[in-house]
């Protein structure tokens, strides 16, 4: 499946508290249950002004939906072509 990197601009996000946190990922997790099983957020991480998220899903549009529907913006949304770590060298 398909991995994409999606930036979401958010004022204040470095800000948030871990109640505020939880309830975005609540909403989140509500609407990617509404949209069935075909898209999966891996995981986030909030810097500044930003929320970047990594998403696996089948196309962009569906990413584009779970946006819409949870108010969250998908600034730009990036196809992942691969991973890199230190171990990556070895």
């Amino acid at each position: 499946m398909p991995q994409y990197l999606i930036e979401r601009g958010i004022d204040g996000a470095g800000k948030m508290t871990a109640d505020q946190l939880r309830e975005a990922s609540r909403q989140s997790n509500a609407v990617l249950a509404e949209l069935g099983p075909d898209i999966k957020w891996d995981h986030s991480y909030v810097a500044g002004d930003k929320i970047y998220c990594v998403y696996e899903a089948p196309s962009e549009e569906l990413i584009r939906q779970h946006s819409v529907k949870t108010g969250f913006p998908a600034d730009k949304i990036t196809p992942i072509t691969a991973v890199i770590s230190p171990a990556t060298a070895h």
